[in-house]
């Protein structure tokens, strides 16, 4: 029986110790990443991150300081943005008020003198992509904010660059047209296998459409990997604080029991690598936590129900488990979880969770790191 070996992945952009220094402040630093081609890849982080300064460095509006670009493998260190095959979706549009939507689409194509027969296949095919070919003719004045942003996006995708890169391109939505442009966003990237480098501060939005995620903090990246790997098995108190809710917790480990100040201690699996006596972080997700029906060799800890917050699907209780150590669980308000009298608060309850769903944390994210960009 013979083993196939898988082929390699081919890159589309690859960051090679890339660091941007402004005076004396360090925005990126030392970052090395590979991006796939034909993936959704997207730069993750809090404002001031790095991710922004790290997209303008790809599409050739920023130089790096040093380090290495490589697009499809070529040095694109020191070329303007034109002459990499790269275009850019803006949060701000960026559309010509006074041409109709097949003229803004048009505009690349026409800049680079290609004939008239082309611009109108392209342009058609385009605007049929983003469904919108019934409003080639319309200003963009007479357009919502969800229909300029797809002729955004089409004026940037008939020009075929092998690397679409999208500045926070949902910023400006409203909440519910922001999740249905989600949706369609990457249906776009599937259909035309253009690799999207997206950045966002939207960690529903990232791990939405995303096949793969960098998490940015302080100008270095704490965790690549899909959206799964991220959520599930986050490696540093950062990622787990800002994918999603997660309860963090400090404390010492002893003979491998996690101890919480002045409360009580239950069991965790650190590793050999972790000293005993060491203090550690552990974090553990609210709705991996149970408040009732506890399954055989469940972890179980007493506590005091602080807070109940009812939020239509889900009902969220805070519970007390020593001074000053408060952890959230989130229940799904199902047939199977629904209480039937409110608990009040000051409870006696007790917490439970899988042993396989407390996660023992590095102490810091990778890297010194350096302090907000502009």
């Amino acid at each position: 029986m013979t083993t196939e070996t898988p082929l390699p992945v081919a890159s589309a952009v690859q960051l090679r110790d890339v660091t941007k220094v402004y005076g004396e402040h360090t925005a990126v630093d030392r970052l090395t990443l590979d991006i796939h081609e034909g993936e959704f890849f997207s730069l993750l982080g809090p404002s001031g991150c790095g991710k922004t300064t790290t997209l303008r460095m790809i599409g050739g509006f920023v130089d790096p300081s040093d380090g290495d670009i490589l697009l499809k493998g070529r040095s694109v260190v020191g070329l303007p943005p034109n002459k990499r095959n790269v275009n850019t979706v803006f949060q701000s549009y960026a559309l010509f008020e006074h041409l109709n939507v097949f003229d803004n689409v048009a505009f690349g194509l026409r800049r680079r003198r290609l004939d008239a027969k082309t611009i109108r296949a392209r342009v058609g095919e385009g605007l049929e992509l983003v469904q919108l070919s019934d409003r080639s003719e319309s200003k963009s004045n007479e357009l919502s904010g969800g229909q300029k942003q797809r002729v955004a996006l089409a004026r940037a995708l008939v020009n075929k660059p092998e690397v679409l890169l999208l500045d926070e391109p949902l910023g400006a939505l409203d909440l519910k047209l922001r999740r249905q442009m989600q949706v369609e966003l990457k249906a776009i990237q599937r259909e035309t296998s253009i690799t999207f480098v997206f950045v966002t501060h939207d960690q529903d939005e990232a791990l939405t459409m995303s096949d793969r995620i960098a998490v940015m903090s302080k100008g270095v990246v704490e965790q690549c990997g899909t959206p799964e790997d991220i959520y599930e098995h986050p490696l540093t108190p950062f990622v787990a604080g800002f994918i999603g809710t997660s309860n963090l917790m400090t404390g010492a480990l002893r003979g491998g029991l996690f101890s919480i100040p002045n409360g009580p201690s239950f069991p965790v699996s650190a590793g050999s690598e972790v000293a005993d006596g060491a203090t550690i972080n552990v974090a553990i997700r609210p709705e991996k936590i149970w408040l009732s029906e506890f399954e055989d060799q469940m972890v179980q800890i007493p506590g005091v129900l602080k807070e109940t917050v009812y939020s239509g699907s889900v009902t969220q209780y805070i519970v007390t488990l020593a001074p000053g150590t408060d952890i959230t669980v989130l229940e799904q308000n199902t047939d199977r979880s629904r209480r039937e009298e409110r608990w009040e608060n000051g409870r006696a309850v007790t917490v439970g969770w899988r042993m396989s769903h407390c996660l023992v944390l590095l102490s810091q994210g990778p890297g010194i790191v350096a302090d907000e960009e502009s």
